[in-house]
């Protein structure tokens, strides 16, 4: 999948107002990921999709994920984006729905174990 692709899809099922809004829905929910998944996931979750993408997952290579809950991601995500709990799990609902899209089942399979189960709620279902 093309970056413009994914943001227009993450625009349209978040209902954002503007490529903006998504581009940075994206970059809030990608940059949390990567605080919370173990490093390399996130390497070969960025192998995956578009440079413009992947770049927000490089940076822990090697690295053991953190251990926050849900709550604690969307917050993060939040704090991100400038937005308020329920927009930020609007925005992850939605990057996560396209992120499904676009990696191989096996991939997204693997950013699933990597979350624990009070994350479920924020994944489209297998």
């Amino acid at each position: 999948m093309k970056y413009d692709e994914f943001i227009k899809h993450v625009q349209t099922i978040a209902q954002l107002d503007s490529k903006q809004a998504a581009k940075q829905a994206t970059s809030a929910t990608l940059e949390t990921l990567k605080e919370r998944i173990v490093g390399d996931e996130a390497s070969q979750l960025a192998a995956q999709l578009p440079k413009e993408l992947g770049q927000y997952l490089h940076g822990r290579e090697g690295e053991n994920g953190g251990t926050f809950g849900v709550n604690e991601f969307l917050t993060r995500v939040g704090q991100k984006a400038g937005v308020d709990t329920d927009t930020a799990t609007t925005h992850v609902k939605a990057v996560f729905a396209v992120l499904k899209n676009a990696v191989s089942p096996g991939e997204f399979d693997d950013v699933r174990v990597n979350l624990s189960d009070d994350y479920q709620g924020l994944l489209p279902t297998p």
